[in-house]
């Protein structure tokens, strides 16, 4: 009996336990894809990096980064809210942190006429583009928008997209 118990655990250990190893790596679920798509901006297809993520207080937020024609094709950053959710006395310019590096990201709604334009006020853009051009690493962020929310974290993954794009 105790024969065939250590051939099972043999068994078990040289065999099954590095192929359950290994088909896990290919098929792990908690793997985070980036996902860069063509999206209609401004009523043109272009790529985007879009993702919803919930600020601190659970509030969900959309995020879209693509290059804006309107802007000398420079990398904005939209944030869409629900339509009152999101209410700004532009221009406010969007904090960013990582560690103890700040950013102060450029209010540009009030130059892009469709956004302007729109009464619910559900949106804004910001100058992504000097961030990016400034930080070599994947790192994670965390915005904050006066009188909007005060912590949104923006894990690296979403950063590497935006890379991607720029």
């Amino acid at each position: 009996m105790k024969k065939i118990t250590k051939l099972n655990r043999n068994i078990l250990s040289k065999v099954f336990l590095p192929l359950i190893i290994l088909v896990s790596l290919f098929f792990n679920p908690l793997k985070v894809r980036a996902e860069i798509a063509k999206t209609e901006v401004n009523g043109d297809l272009m790529e985007t990096s879009s993702e919803f993520l919930r600020d601190l207080d659970f509030e969900t937020w959309q995020l879209v980064a693509y290059k804006s024609p309107l802007f000398e094709n420079k990398l904005v950053l939209r944030v869409i809210g629900y339509p009152g959710n999101l209410r700004i006395d532009h221009p406010t310019n969007l904090r960013v942190e990582s560690g103890r590096k700040k950013w102060f990201l450029e209010d540009k709604t009030t130059l892009n006429q469709a956004l302007a334009n729109d009464g619910r006020q559900a949106a804004a853009e910001f100058d992504l583009d000097e961030l990016i051009k400034n930080i070599d690493k994947n790192r994670p962020l965390r915005l904050s928008l006066s009188g909007v929310f005060s912590e949104l974290p923006v894990p690296p993954f979403v950063v590497k997209e935006w890379r991607a794009i720029a």
